[in-house]
Order: structure tokens, then C-alpha cells, then sequence
């Protein structure tokens, strides 16, 4: 499997993204938000958190219309993988790839912690790994990531089975308790905490390995 990091001015995360990837099997190429095209032959594409061009505007706004931007929603439209961790769940849906908005944490404070997810679904390439119900501890580090969408969105993603994961205890006061989505074709995932911080045990858990190997695998035997 080749995943594509997207790299953008102000991530953080997406060395700790292309660590994941490469500890679960894959072959890493890395992409500068410059590039107008994506290297041949990717299978996933992974968006990794920061602060892109410094969380200006709005958060990931300016980076979903960077010049990589379009190559991501063209890679997404024919049925690719994508993730989005932290600022990149953000950037997903100023591209229109996923449903709702990550506004900010009703604290009003910055929360960086660990975090106990239950698996909402366990119908997707990403959670598959899971049992449903599960708990799974993952960080969180983020400033805006109360998940809001209007009523209606909600029903559908409810109906659809397409909540990744919830918190056990809401750190931001998302709707629903919601930290991860799933695209209409399940093949676009969006999520708050960071599972790429959580694939050694020097980093205190590998719960999220589990996700970047299942993703690994199926994708290479593709």
C-alpha cells in the first residue's frame, strides 16, 4: 500500500501520520501543499493535524483550496481513501468531503489529553479492526473540535451507521458525543483524536495501530 502525507505550512503531525503508516507496512511518500498532482499509484491519502497557514479565516479553510486541494477531492470522488486527523478532519470538511463543522471547544480552552473513544462502526476499512463498543484511548489536541451539524445531517449519519467513534466523556461538547465520521461511501474518514499518537508503546498505547494495520492490509491486497 503507498499513502500520500499531505504536508501543509503549520502541521505538526505529519511526520507522526507517516510514522504510523510506515510501523503498519506502508510505503510513505510525502506531498508538499504546493504539489498540483498526487505521485502515482497512491491507495490513501492521510490529511494530519496542525495548525495549516496558521489557522487563519477559519480552520482549514485556506488549506482546502491549496493547490493540493483539488487533487484530494478528485482522488476522493473516484473512490480513494482518505483520512483526516485533528486539523485534517477540519480540512475535509471545508473541502465538502465530509458532513458538518468543527467549531469551537465549548470550554473555550485548548484540551490535550487522552481520551476514551467507544467504536461506533465497525463497517468501514478503518474501524474494522474493532469490536463495536469497544474502547479505545487516543490523545486529543485541539482548540475547535466541537463536531456541529444540523439536525438532519445528524439523522443521516445516525441512519447510515456512519459515526466512527464517540467519546466516552465529550471533551468538546460535539453533537452526539461524536469524534470520528464517515464519508456516504465510508471511504473518507474524519476524526478529532489522534490514532497516530497511540501505534507504540513509548507514546503510553497502541490502540490506534490496529486501525493503521487493518487499512495496510486490505489496501494491499487490493
Amino acid at each position: 500500500m503507498k499513502a500520500a502525507i499531505i504536508t501543509f505550512p503549520g502541521s505538526n503531525c505529519d511526520r507522526d501520520l507517516a510514522d504510523a503508516f510506515a510501523k503498519a507496512g506502508a510505503e510513505v511518500v510525502r506531498v508538499w501543499h504546493k504539489d498540483t498532482v498526487l505521485p502515482s499509484g497512491v491507495d490513501v491519502i492521510g490529511v494530519p493535524g496542525g495548525f495549516s497557514y496558521g489557522d487563519y479565516l477559519r480552520c482549514g479553510a485556506i488549506a482546502s483550496r491549496s493547490p493540493i486541494g483539488q487533487a484530494v477531492v478528485d482522488f476522493a470522488a473516484r473512490g480513494g481513501y482518505v483520512i483526516g486527523i485533528c486539523n485534517g478532519f477540519q480540512v475535509l470538511t471545508e473541502m465538502g468531503l465530509l458532513p458538518g463543522a468543527l467549531m469551537r471547544n465549548a470550554s473555550l480552552k485548548f484540551v490535550c489529553k487522552p481520551v476514551t473513544l467507544k467504536v461506533a462502526t465497525t463497517d468501514s476499512a478503518f474501524t474494522a479492526p474493532y469490536a463495536r463498543g469497544a474502547e479505545v484511548v487516543f490523545p486529543v489536541a485541539h482548540h475547535d473540535g466541537n463536531y456541529t451539524i444540523d439536525a438532519e445531517g445528524l439523522k443521516a449519519l445516525q441512519g447510515e451507521d456512519r459515526v466512527a467513534f464517540r467519546y466516552a466523556q465529550n471533551p468538546n461538547g460535539s453533537v452526539d458525543d461524536i469524534a470520528g465520521v464517515l464519508s456516504a461511501n465510508r471511504r473518507v474518514l474524519g476524526m478529532m483524536p489522534h490514532p497516530e499518537r497511540a501505534v507504540d508503546p513509548t507514546q503510553g498505547g497502541t490502540d490506534g495501530a490496529a486501525l493503521f494495520r487493518a487499512l495496510s492490509g486490505m489496501l494491499a491486497q487490493a
